[in-house]
């Protein structure tokens, strides 16, 4: 598999070889220590989710309290989303930054998302299924959102996805600039700090 930095600091693309045959495909869509190499150490995971979400809909921009918060490994094994990593860490050189990649069911990729990191996706298919795995469970008061439609950070959301579908909880969530007005964004620095423990573990 190849994987290749994104321009948000601590995320990743990762494109795995395929080899088909009149059978079908394989492949290896997650290697813990391909992706140890890259990360500085393992992906402890807890907890795998699936969602499977109509032409248009939004998921996000999600992200959880630092420490632990929660890294994400996620692709799409049918249909296809373009999947949105957004930088909501206060001092980051990239804060209020994106970078977006194609998840789909033809070339597999997946994309790593570091804690403290926002994440969003658009499904651009019916029945747009995504895995994720995860290394914490899902805590409730330690979760957040940011509106995926705020102007400041400016998602671009094609035109395959046609008319976009919110959540009430995803409607309602406050912008970047209020979040930070709030004091619940991650920091820059507690995220370094936290991927430092991680990598020391090893």
């Amino acid at each position: 598999m190849q994987i290749r930095e994104l321009s948000i600091p601590d995320s990743y693309e990762i494109t795995p070889k395929q080899f088909g045959d009149d059978r079908g495909v394989f492949l290896e869509w997650y290697r813990f220590d391909k992706l140890e190499e890259q990360v500085g150490h393992k992906l402890n995971l807890a907890q795998a989710n699936t969602s499977v979400s109509k032409r248009g809909s939004v998921r996000g921009i999600h992200f959880a309290d630092v420490p632990p918060s929660q890294a994400k490994y996620v692709t799409a094994v049918h249909g296809a989303v373009l999947d949105y990593i957004v930088d909501i860490r206060v001092g980051s050189p990239t804060f209020g930054q994106w970078d977006s990649v194609l998840l789909d069911d033809t070339d597999r990729r997946a994309v790593y998302i570091a804690e403290g990191l926002g994440h969003c996706f658009v499904a651009l298919t019916d029945n747009a299924t995504v895995s994720y795995l995860v290394n914490s469970t899902f805590s409730p008061g330690r979760e957040h959102g940011i509106s995926p439609l705020d102007e400041e950070i400016g998602l671009v959301f094609p035109a395959e996805a046609g008319e976009v579908l919110l959540s009430t909880k995803d409607t309602e969530a406050p912008t970047l600039a209020a979040a930070g007005a709030a004091g619940f964004l991650p920091t820059w620095d507690a995220a370094r700090a936290y991927y430092a423990t991680l990598n020391d573990r090893n």
